[in-house]
């Protein structure tokens, strides 16, 4: 192998959005992440369910009458 051609693979330091810090090896120092496993709704059991349903309806209210009303002029 050639020498000196791998980057520096040393312990680094990443931090969460919400406060929480870890050790990790990589070749950069620090990591900052948005979600990490404290924080993450799979993790913490706290998921948020999306209502889809509701986003359709409305949706078809707002746009559904303007579509209807352009077909049959033409």
């Amino acid at each position: 192998m050639k020498p000196d051609i791998h980057p520096v693979y040393a312990t680094a330091t990443v931090r969460c959005a919400c406060g929480n810090t870890y050790q990790t090896r990589s070749t950069q120092a620090e990591i900052h992440t948005d979600i990490c496993a404290q924080c993450h709704p799979f993790f913490t059991g706290k998921q948020k369910l999306v209502d889809t349903a509701g986003r359709v309806e409305r949706f078809r209210q707002k746009y559904g009458k303007q579509a209807a009303g352009s077909s049959s002029e033409s």
